[in-house]
This record gives structure tokens, sequence and C-alpha cells, in this order.
């Protein structure tokens, strides 16, 4: 699968609520994957311990960030909604 690129669609393209659940999603991956790297910190070797420092750090933000994003849009994140979302993306 060397050389291949998933098409991915252009944010033009996309409706406001598409843009939206995007949003939401982007926000649910992110907060995943800090408690996956908060969780296995306490389990890693020293070499690995400025990557999991550099990746906690990096994914704080990207939260934040996605976060301040929400809120100027005016989505709030509930967990009902985050619920849903994640059981509609595991079909």
């Amino acid at each position: 699968m060397k050389g291949e690129f998933i098409k991915e669609e252009k944010i033009a393209d996309k409706t406001e609520e598409e843009k939206r659940i995007e949003l939401i999603r982007s926000v649910i991956k992110t907060k995943e994957e800090l408690a996956n790297f908060n969780n296995n910190f306490e389990f890693i070797d020293d070499e690995l311990i400025d990557y999991y420092v550099l990746q906690i750090k990096a994914n704080k933000i990207k939260l934040d960030y996605l976060m301040r994003t929400a809120k100027r849009k005016g989505i709030k994140l509930d967990r009902m909604e985050e619920r849903l979302i994640r059981e509609n993306d595991a079909m």
C-alpha cells in the first residue's frame, strides 16, 4: 500500500452540520489520544520520556485549540452527543 493516498473532502464541500460533527470527532479523537499517552506514561522506558511529554503537551494544545474553535462557533459538547457520535463511528 505504499504510495496510496486517501482523498479528503474539501472543507468547502461540507455542510455546516458536517463541519460541526467533524470538529466534535476531532475533539473526541484528541481526548482519546491524550488519555492514552497519559496512561502509557507511567509504564514507559526512560528513553521515551521526552517523546511522551511532547505528545502529551501537543495533544493538550490541540485540544485547547479545538475547544476554543467549538466555543467560537457556538458548539457545545455534551457527553450524550459525544457518546452518540462514538457509537455511530463504531458501526
